[in-house]
């Protein structure tokens, strides 16, 4: 594996099912050294997680990163709010935004990049039940149209 190479610790599949995104950026994480360890694990979990700023920083809330069995006493508290580096013009620009009607701020994925945790931060819009219907069933229909191509070609 070059050092250039990202490894994703953890993705949320299910944002991209239930909101619009619109725009995403790259930021990176403040851990403590044991979340780090627990990040390369794999023992993360992004559901139901969420950023807002707060004075004039970005905070990630309900982030889960499960404590580093070998942490000891030196363990983090698994659902503390992690604060997220982004360049000031960037942090404004989410900060007018998010406070227009409908957006919100959504972790897609943690990923490691140059030994570096990262995340992939999307401005996001929530989908109505009809939306998700309508992704389903134009995912099949391309589904469908795939399979015809292949069988067709054989």
């Amino acid at each position: 594996m070059t050092k250039d190479a990202i490894k994703v610790a953890c993705e949320n599949r299910k944002a991209r099912h239930d909101y619009f995104i619109h725009e995403t950026f790259e930021a990176g994480i403040e851990l403590k050294g044991t979340e780090v360890k627990s990040l390369r694990a794999g023992k993360a979990n992004l559901r139901d997680s969420y950023a807002e700023v707060k004075d004039g920083e970005i905070f990630v809330e309900h982030m889960h990163i499960s404590p580093y069995e070998q942490g000891n006493i030196f363990n983090h508290e698994p659902l503390r709010p992690r604060r997220l580096l982004l360049h000031k013009r960037e942090i404004l620009k989410l900060f007018g935004k998010t406070r227009e009607k409908g957006f919100t701020l959504v972790p897609l994925k943690i990923y490691f990049k140059k030994g570096r945790a990262k995340m992939e931060l999307a401005l996001a819009s929530g989908k109505h039940n009809y939306d998700k219907r309508d992704a389903l069933h134009e995912k099949s229909a391309q589904r469908d149209i795939e399979r015809a191509m292949k069988e067709r070609s054989r």
